[in-house]
């Protein structure tokens, strides 16, 4: 555990009202001591750091000058909160960070009044900032809304559909562009460039001192200062800055590090008459602590560390990681045809892409925070003959719905989908679970959908995506490390819609879709030393499904139970949807579905979330004894044997 440094200023502090308490001059010294309690945090616990890090300064001022709860601060993504949460009551439990039972990792409504807008997915915070100020408009109450979001999340439309809404709102909006030139990748795309271009450039030295103006001028007349600046801009080569044009009055660049800055500009900008107003905050991620500030990247997300060192906890040596697996296996195939192409949405290293990147640049696509936009692009390659591969996790998919409807299925395009984190992921929670994507891609005409059971099958998996070009297919897997099987060194071509019996029996069936496969061979273990001969199947396929083998189960079993790592409507109602049109369930067959349960999750360990869904090895055998009628010992009086 790291230790917990001194900080006898942060400790007077107990919500923002202590902190508005505080004269100006004590604000570095506060700054300096939340930022050793958020490296110490996190070093306990793991999680977000970098992006946190590069927020400390700015957290400490939106505080300061404004009146928060009643102004709404709403965080984009949420990620880089913890020093926020530290200064709003939450310091107690911080050492809790995404843990069973502890503070989430991101904004939570249902945690603190200073969370008005929960978030783990980007680029949703202006669109709830209106909200929150046209609804005080609305109702004559005050109250600003103020969104906080970073250059990579201004790669998502969201963001501009939202700003060209956003002149209703006028002053109660106030958007801060926390550009440190830095997402979870590098951005990418026009805006990343523009605002790096113009941040390096010899005119941005010039509006530096235009900012130090506006800390003097800025309260006198708004509207005059705002037009200097446009003035200023328009001069410049780019011919106006695009927020401007989108009807915000710009301000900055502005030295997100500087209090000195910060706190007049923003005591101007909340006092402004005109409005919206954009604030362009520049700040560096991990600073002021030299690891993070020396490979970003890496310290975007982090494993618990040594605060001295910077050295991170490493996990036991074990199986490849199946994002790993993944991106090894579209190498492979992609060296033996080049019409392959791989596409993802700022995520390259999160889902094994990176390494396709590297090996073949010229047909590797990060789009950024822009999944829409990946899935239409991916459906044009296929329609021109590519074989695309557009590798998204579950839930960032979810934002592409339509297109993955609209665009690819009506049209039945070969797009290949690698569905990365499906099923439970942890410490990220319900905002990053993939609990949906069998049953929103399963119900979709003219899509395959399969899940790898293990890091074998995605590999095989992998290459039947690459030769399936009637229409579309999906294969789905989790976040963390395989099972240890070994990696073939050929893969199979899949038949579609075939699955496999793994374990003959004679009493009990289970059918099972992805990763569940190690806990439904437990299952069968527990069953069989009770007497209750079971066969396991690894489906495969949640869409076709593979009905010979379902009919034969369910017609030489007495119970058939469908486990699956993903909510109700998917493997288990189109099993019993099977099972009703065929009249399987007439002759007195027991049937049970076990799925994930009709809430969303917390965060805890996997194993442990699995065990609370009921998703594990005892919670598949305690539902054949129920379906039997059998208690732990014996049958109950009457029951069939």
């Amino acid at each position: 555990m790291s230790d917990v440094p001194e900080t006898p200023l942060l400790d007077t502090v107990h919500s923002p009202a202590d902190l508005r308490k505080l004269p100006m001059t004590q604000l570095r010294q506060l700054a300096d001591e939340l930022r050793a309690e958020t490296i110490s945090a996190v070093g306990t616990t793991g999680g977000h750091l970098g992006s946190g890090l590069g927020v400390v300064e700015l957290t400490v001022a939106i505080h300061y000058v404004f009146d928060t709860p009643g102004d709404r601060l709403v965080w984009d993504v949420g990620h880089q909160c913890y020093p926020h949460k530290i200064l709003t009551g939450r310091r107690d439990r911080i050492r809790t960070l995404r843990m069973g039972g502890g503070l989430s990792g991101f904004t939570k409504r249902s945690e603190s009044e200073y969370d008005p807008f929960g978030a783990a997915h980007s680029s949703t915070s202006i669109s709830a900032s209106i909200g929150f100020a046209v609804a005080n408009q609305l109702s004559g109450r005050p109250g600003k809304g103020i969104a906080v979001i970073g250059d990579g999340a201004m790669s998502a439309g969201m963001a501009y559909e939202a700003m060209n809404n956003a002149a209703r709102a006028g002053n109660r909006l106030i958007v801060i562009l926390n550009d440190n030139d830095m997402s979870i990748a590098p951005p990418v795309g026009g805006l990343s460039a523009y605002l790096a271009r113009m941040v390096s450039s010899s005119e941005y030295l010039g509006l530096r001192s235009l900012a130090k103006k506006l800390t003097r001028k800025l309260s006198r007349r708004v509207h005059q200062a705002a037009e200097k600046a446009e003035e200023f801009a328009r001069g410049m080569a780019t011919g106006g800055t695009l927020f401007e044009e989108l009807g915000f009055y710009y301000v900055g660049p502005i030295d997100g590090h500087n209090l000195d800055h910060l706190i007049p500009v923003l005591e101007n900008v909340r006092d402004a008459a005109e409005g919206p107003i954009l604030v362009h905050v520049v700040t560096k991620k991990g600073k002021g602590y030299a690891p993070a500030e020396a490979s970003a990247d890496k310290y975007h997300g982090v494993q618990k560390f040594d605060v001295i060192t910077g050295t991170q906890d490493k996990a036991p040596p074990g199986p490849p990681a199946y994002q790993n697996v993944f991106g090894d296996a579209l190498v492979a195939v992609a060296a033996k045809d080049h019409r392959i192409c791989a596409i993802t949405a700022a995520m390259p290293s999160g889902t094994g892409l990176d390494k396709f990147a590297k090996a073949y640049p010229e047909r590797f696509f990060d789009v950024g925070i822009a999944e829409q936009h990946a899935v239409t692009f991916a459906a044009g390659l296929a329609a021109q003959g590519m074989r695309p591969f557009c590798a998204i996790y579950s839930t960032f998919l979810q934002r592409a719905y339509d297109q993955v409807v609209h665009d690819v299925a009506i049209q039945n395009l070969p797009v290949r989908f690698a569905i990365d984190r499906a099923g439970l992921v942890g410490a990220d929670g319900a905002t990053h679970a993939g609990s949906f994507d069998v049953t929103y891609l399963a119900t979709l005409p003219n899509f395959v959908v399969m899940a790898a059971a293990d890091e074998a099958e995605l590999v095989h998996m992998t290459y039947t995506c690459a030769m399936h070009d009637s229409g579309p297919i999906a294969v789905r897997y989790p976040r963390g490390n395989g099972t240890g099987v070994a990696l073939p060194a050929v893969p199979e071509l899949l038949e579609i819609g075939k699955g496999r019996i793994v374990r003959e029996g004679k009493k009990v069936a289970i059918l099972s879709l992805g990763t569940r496969l190690a806990e439904a061979l437990k299952a069968a273990d527990a069953l069989d030393a009770k007497g209750l001969s079971t066969t396991v199947a690894d489906l495969r396929f949640a869409k076709p499904l593979d009905e010979a083998l379902i009919r034969k189960l369910l017609t030489t079993h007495e119970v058939a139970v469908t486990i699956e790592e993903g909510a109700v409507g998917g493997l288990g109602a189109h099993v019993l949807t099977l099972a009703s049109d065929t009249g399987l369930v007439d002759t007195g067959l027991k049937i049970r579905t076990m799925r994930l349960p009709d809430i969303f999750q917390d965060q805890d360990k996997p194993d442990k979330q699995y065990a609370e869904a009921g998703l594990d090895a005892d919670a598949i055998v305690e539902t054949v004894l129920k379906a039997l009628r059998h208690n732990s010992s014996a049958v109950v009086e009457g029951a069939r044997a």
